[in-house]
């Protein structure tokens, strides 16, 4: 038998041993992807680090939407936003300080915490080294092997100690820019043929200025502080995000934090999590392209609708970046990033854009709510929906989408790393799998047909 014929016989068995219908979950009451019928996540786990707010429950049964919250410690993330953008300064690292300690920093904390993060940014010369022999042209898996290799150069990788839980924690912060911005420099070297550019950090940059620094070396102040608030944006997001709980089910079994956080890299590569602001860029691009009037609304529904319908674009009835598992009035990320995108916009030229993507956007939710119809679920834009159009303007290329995704998120990873490891009754996340197949009864081998 060829090999080819046995991978298709292999392939071709699993339409009839991988089908589990769909009333099978509703018999034995189980939470399909670990959501409740009424669409919330199930309860799974404690926290003290984020808080993801996007709707009340009501007395007596039911779910009231509300405008999107997100906490950060307890602290709103509007406050800390605006507080930043008001105050003309950079707050990534106020974050990471905040979601790892739990409090925010004092000045003399926050200068030395600054110090720390600039000290761990440079790369080992053997990681160097090995980021250019490294081939592939997706940066995520590139970034995933990198940290699975810091693990070799670790004197200590295995100890979960607070303390060393938390000097890993500050490492990984500190030197996945510097993964992320030498790798696609590799990259567009080895794939596109351009000059190769390995600029090494500098200590009195942030690490926004760094990257941008580290990846194109010329950026503005905008550029800059819009990318801040990105990754302040996207830090963190509770603890049952699935990024996030794959870095803690695999920290509940005690393995080393390289590990965890490799695997938490390869769920947010997925492109139902964190690959969908490219999906929004692409669709937009699209857009552009097949609207003639960009401030025409019936023309806009028109084709907002044949997209539903399954007519248009890539035909997967689709809106990327309209909806959101738990926000349903706001996405409170959505509303701070249009502030930065609106001003960007004009600093770029690209206020046409802006104004079409914004009419996208009202346009998008009338007509996703009238295509679903009354007693439907209320959606709102979520982040991506101006991300990806963010990231463009400021000059990056589509392929760090994701990896500046998880260069913002391992923060939250590596803090909910730490809670995991460290309360109290902790023990191994293990759920169950309830077995719908008979029992079956063995053939030998010589009877088999």
């Amino acid at each position: 038998m060829k090999k080819e014929y046995v991978i298709y016989k292999l392939s071709e068995s699993v339409k009839t041993t991988a089908r589990i219908d769909n009333e099978l979950f509703t018999l034995y009451g189980v939470k399909r992807g670990l959501r409740n019928e009424d669409g919330t996540g199930v309860l799974v786990g404690l926290t003290k680090i984020g808080n993801v707010v996007g709707y009340e429950r009501i007395p007596g049964g039911g779910l009231e939407p509300i405008p999107g919250k997100l906490f950060y410690r307890g602290l709103d993330l509007d406050d800390i936003a605006h507080a930043v953008m008001k105050e003309h300064r950079f707050g990534f690292e106020e974050v990471a300080y905040l979601l790892l300690s739990g409090n925010l920093p004092d000045k003399e904390e926050l200068v030395s915490f600054k110090e720390l993060i600039n000290e761990n940014m440079p790369l080992e010369q053997k990681i160097k080294m090995n980021i250019l022999d490294l081939e592939g042209n997706n940066i995520m898996n590139i970034l995933a092997r990198s940290v699975l290799e810091m693990y070799t150069y670790d004197t200590n990788p295995d100890d979960t100690s607070r303390d060393n839980l938390m000097r890993q924690s500050i490492e990984l912060i500190s030197k996945f820019p510097t993964i992320i911005a030498y790798a696609y420099n590799i990259l567009r070297h080895a794939t596109f043929g351009l000059s190769l550019h390995i600029r090494h950090p500098k200590e009195e940059l942030s690490i926004a200025e760094n990257f941008l620094y580290m990846l194109k070396k010329k950026y503005t102040d905008l550029e800059a502080r819009t990318l801040d608030l990105l990754l302040i944006l996207h830090a963190e997001h509770g603890g049952g995000n699935n990024s996030t709980f794959t870095v803690r089910v695999t920290s509940s079994t005690g393995t080393d934090t390289y590990s965890s956080i490799a695997a938490g890299i390869g769920s947010l590569k997925g492109p139902l999590h964190g690959g969908a602001n490219i999906q929004v860029v692409d669709m937009f691009n699209h857009l552009k392209e097949n609207i003639q009037d960009w401030t025409n609304v019936e023309e806009i529904d028109t084709y907002l609708n044949r997209i539903l319908n399954k007519e248009a674009y890539n035909k997967s009835g689709l809106i990327y970046g309209i909806g959101h598992a738990v926000y349903t009035i706001s996405d409170p990320r959505a509303v701070l990033l249009k502030e930065m995108a609106r001003d960007l916009a004009k600093e770029k030229g690209r206020e046409e854009e802006f104004n079409f993507l914004e009419l996208l956007e009202e346009r998008s939710l009338e007509c996703f709510n009238k295509f679903k119809g009354e007693g439907a679920k209320k959606v709102c834009s979520n982040v991506d929906f101006y991300s990806g159009f963010v990231y463009e303007m400021i000059g990056l290329p589509s392929e760090i989408y994701t990896p500046l995704f998880a260069m913002s998120r391992i923060v939250g990873w590596t803090a909910h790393r730490i809670e995991e490891l460290n309360f109290e009754g902790k023990r191994i996340i293990r759920p169950a799998y309830k077995n719908v197949l008979d029992i079956q009864e063995y053939v030998p081998l010589s009877d088999r047909v």
